[in-house]
């Protein structure tokens, strides 16, 4: 099995790569979607599940659902990330990792969860950052096999070349994501979606 992951900047992007996945004979199981929610766009439309899963000590996720992992979505807390709508592998582990650290060191549980699962450490802090700066991250764990047929799927859906956002974030003095961080607004997301030509 290998971790395949794409980072974007706009859900629906996202979401239609979930479901290409999907369609493509990845288990729901096998796949993970954490989407920023500072301004809190599904709110909404959250689920009863999902309602009664973010309860106790403001972590909660729904993970997996029949009729595809989309409908598994529920709401979490990642410290230095900020408000998620998750569902997955990956924000099972992540809140994992999180009720079991102390305060201050929780952050690590997405970053933790990214390189336990084989993504290289360099690239599991550019998603981290890509996450509370308003994106969305898409990971599938896949037999070798499907690799080339699911890197393809997240490479066509609009995902963001990881290397080019590292330079970016650099280029404007960022060195790692910092769990310490304040939560990005809504309003610098926009100012980052506005400055960045490739964001919708």
């Amino acid at each position: 099995m290998k971790t395949v992951t794409g980072l974007f900047d706009n859900y629906d992007d996202a979401s239609y790569a979930v479901d290409e996945l999907e369609a493509a004979g990845v288990p729901a199981s096998d796949i993970s979607i954490v989407a920023n929610n500072s301004s809190g766009w599904y709110g909404e439309d959250r689920s009863e599940a999902a309602e009664d899963a973010a309860g106790g000590a403001g972590i909660g996720a729904v993970v997996g659902g029949a009729g595809g992992l989309l409908t598994g979505l529920g709401i979490m807390a990642i410290p230095g990330v900020g408000p998620v709508v998750a569902a997955g592998w990956l924000a099972a582990t992540a809140v994992g990792a999180l009720a079991g650290a102390a305060v201050g060191g929780a952050a690590g549980g997405i970053i933790g969860a990214l390189t336990d699962a084989g993504v290289p450490e360099s690239d599991a802090h550019v998603y981290a950052e890509g996450i509370r700066r308003g994106g969305t991250l898409v990971t599938a764990k896949v037999a070798d096999e499907l690799v080339p047929s699911v890197e393809q799927i997240l490479s066509q859906s609009r995902s963001v070349d990881v290397a080019e956002r590292r330079r970016d974030y650099e280029a404007g003095g960022w060195t790692g994501f910092d769990a310490d961080a304040g939560d990005y607004t809504p309003d610098e997301i926009e100012r980052d979606r506005a400055r960045d030509g490739n964001r919708l």
